[in-house]
């Protein structure tokens, strides 16, 4: 990997994640670590051109079909995928079909850019990771072979103590905080070989005091009426949250980064 890179184009693909949920910005659009990346890498290259195609709730079908061949036909020096996850949620998940479409992306976008990004998602801690693990364990190692086979960089997110932090994680337990999303900048800024800012970034928080039972458990009262009993009707009804939603940033255009 090359240090200090000078990249002049980056092209973000994938679901909320990327889109950049729950890192909330004052005029009620999403930020998240695309943003940021893109942010510190236009500091250094005068005219950086950013795209972010992501759209919250896709699955990896939707993410091949709707954003893959956008994105190599924009040929950036730097294209970032992350997708599949949202399969590995549903209550019924054909891997080997996930597996054989996360391939398919990985084999049109590797050609089209000088350097893939590719990257193992991050997991709260709690029952649903617990629940959940195996089928995300095997997309991960999906993940691991293709960019050993097409020359990709993997991002371990999933690796890191921090990002399993339950304070890092928004109210809606599955996406991650302003600072989360911080440290997920930080990490692949780092993977594409950048002198660190922050070198601790997978370093776990310092430990508080654990909220009380009460505290809980009126967390978890609003965490179902806001969040879970929505996504569980979504499921039922075949909608998903993203229906209608145009990516924030569809073409690739000189970028600054956005407001603070």
């Amino acid at each position: 990997m090359q240090t200090n890179p000078t990249h002049t184009s980056l092209v973000a693909v994938g679901d909320s994640f990327t889109e950049g949920m729950s890192d909330l910005l004052p005029d009620g659009s999403y930020r998240g670590w695309a943003d940021l990346l893109a942010t510190r890498m236009a500091a250094r290259t005068p005219g950086f051109r950013y795209a972010n195609l992501a759209v919250r709730g896709k699955l990896i079908k939707q993410i091949v079909e709707e954003q893959v061949g956008v994105a190599a036909a924009m040929r950036p020096d730097v294209i970032t995928l992350v997708g599949g996850l949202n399969d590995t949620l549903r209550p019924k998940c054909d891997m080997g079909r996930v597996r054989g479409l996360l391939e398919e992306a990985v084999e049109t976008l590797a050609p089209s850019c000088e350097q893939l990004v590719l990257m193992r998602s991050p997991g709260r801690q709690g029952p649903v990771l617990e629940r959940f693990r195996p089928r995300m364990e095997e997309l991960f190692a999906c993940v691991d072979e293709l960019a050993e086979r097409h020359g990709a960089v993997v991002v371990d997110l999933y690796g890191a103590p921090s990002l399993s932090d339950p304070r890092l994680w928004d109210v809606d337990r599955l996406h991650l905080t302003a600072e989360g999303h911080r440290r997920v900048a930080e990490a692949v800024w780092q993977t594409l070989g950048y002198d660190p800012e922050d070198a601790e970034w997978h370093t776990p928080m310092a430990a508080t005091m654990p909220p009380g039972w009460v505290a809980r458990r009126t967390a978890d009262v609003r965490f179902a009426r806001q969040h879970l009993l929505p996504w569980i009707g979504r499921r039922l009804t075949g909608r998903s949250s993203g229906d209608g939603l145009p990516p924030k940033r569809p073409e690739l255009l000189p970028y600054e980064g956005p407001a603070a």
